[in-house]
């Protein structure tokens, strides 16, 4: 039945094209609350559900970062990019320098 509904909001769509886009697009947000609204009485759509639900609260138990912390870990991360980035092209350049003094 979901599946029925997308195939009629994309073929309704691409049919009435001629119509408003306001227009259209509210047609397609109001297939999109009905095919959700059978989805979520499966046990498939249930089981989504759920999985939100849990998420959610698993989300709320997570301790962020504050101002400083997030801060002070970017700076390090820059950094370390700089150095990193910096051994590369030091790399690089040895390795070319080496290539050309063999092949002449």
């Amino acid at each position: 039945m979901v599946v029925a509904l997308v195939a009629v909001g994309v073929v309704g769509n691409w049919y009435y094209g001629d119509y408003s886009l306001l227009i259209r697009a509210l047609a397609l947000v109001a297939i999109a609350a009905v095919a959700g609204y059978v989805a979520s009485r499966t046990e498939r759509g249930q089981r989504v559900i759920t999985l939100g639900r849990e998420a959610r609260a698993e989300i709320r138990r997570v301790v962020w970062p504050t101002r400083q912390e997030a801060t002070q870990t970017t700076a390090i991360v820059l950094i370390l990019i700089l150095i990193f980035s910096a051994i590369l092209w030091g790399l690089d350049s040895l390795l070319s320098w080496f290539v050309q003094m063999v092949i002449g």
